[in-house]
């Protein structure tokens, strides 16, 4: 199904391109970085964004077979505006050395196992817990805001060797791990380009 692209939208992307040559990256990449620029109106991202071709075209074969996506807090799953999500926050609780975003993370795995899409905007300690369990994602949209934790969950995340979406910097946030995923979720399947 076609997405129809509203034509602020198309003339904010053409405003986009007139600034940053993106050119240069292979297509789901450029999407993302594309879409993520967008979502923030920050042309730092492209250089701050770090992924792998080759992941995304996997991550995207999966999500469009109907993979789950999990987030981290309800206002990432607001922003993924074609897809059910799994948030588990709400059920969690705080433990010794557990934040209840970790242990949303937790539950969510116990709901959807192994192969999922997890998309992460808010909560650095989200992702540190999802490094620890086996979830063997289909990819890891890992991009926490903050000045405690994120870059150094960003960092073991890109140490881990998970297909992962991260960015270097502390800047991230739930509308940029959204429109990271909805760049994969837009981005056509060879059935919808035939």
């Amino acid at each position: 199904m076609n997405r129809v692209v509203h034509p602020i939208e198309q003339e904010s992307y053409r405003r986009l391109r007139a600034r940053l040559d993106t050119s240069r990256f292979p297509p789901l990449t450029r999407a993302v970085v594309e879409r993520v620029v967008h979502s923030a109106a920050d042309l730092e991202y492209a250089t701050d964004l770090v992924m792998d071709e080759g992941d995304l075209v996997k991550a995207h074969a999966a999500l469009h077979a109907g993979a789950p996506v999990v987030v981290d807090v309800e206002m990432v799953g607001a922003g993924i505006t074609r897809r059910e999500t799994v948030c588990r926050l709400k059920d969690a609780v705080a433990g010794p050395g557990l934040t209840r975003s970790a242990h949303g993370m937790r539950l969510a795995y116990q709901e959807v196992g192994p192969g999922a899409l997890w998309v992460i905007g808010n909560a650095p300690t989200a992702l540190e817990e999802l490094l620890t369990l086996d979830a063997d994602p289909a990819l890891v949209i890992g991009l926490p805001v903050g000045f405690v934790g994120a870059v150094e969950s960003k960092a073991a995340l890109r140490e881990s060797g998970l297909p992962a979406v991260s960015n270097v910097s502390e800047k991230g946030g739930s509308a940029v791990a959204a429109a990271a995923l909805n760049a994969l979720l837009y981005h056509p399947t060879s059935e919808e380009t035939l």
